[in-house]
């Protein structure tokens, strides 16, 4: 992988709102990823991980990440819509420090997609390598 090779060469200064918009998308994609693993840590653990106070504790900071990473893609979501489209940035050194190639082509606007960047129809026990 060749992370300095930009996401199918987005375009070095963009509108910040567009920008804006892709990290909001990428944060909700967060939020959804640790909201999923509560159900599978209470499936392992059973009703027992329910009456321990520091397993409890780690279901709490579930639940606050989740909502820590919706607020501040509500936070983005909302400002943005008050900043003009004349507002242009330079993305590629920022995407050069990306290290996941998927994120990277999500940040850096090599198509809009739709949906999530992981695919939650990966069969069990598939991995990539990295």
């Amino acid at each position: 992988m060749n992370v300095n090779a930009q996401a199918d060469h987005p375009s070095p200064i963009e509108a910040l709102p567009d920008i804006l918009m892709r990290v909001v998308s990428e944060l909700h994609d967060v939020a959804y990823l640790i909201e999923r693993i509560e159900p599978q840590l209470l499936e392992i653990g059973g009703e027992n991980l329910l009456n321990a106070p520091e397993s409890m504790k780690v279901l709490q900071g579930i639940d606050l990440a989740v909502q820590k990473a919706r607020g501040i893609a509500e936070f983005i979501d909302t400002i943005t819509g008050e900043i003009s489209n004349d507002w242009m940035v330079d993305v590629a050194t920022a995407l050069s420090l990306v290290k996941l190639s998927e994120m990277q082509r999500a940040l850096g606007g090599g198509g809009m997609r739709h949906g999530h960047s992981q695919p939650i129809n990966k069969a069990a026990g598939d991995f990539d390598f990295f």
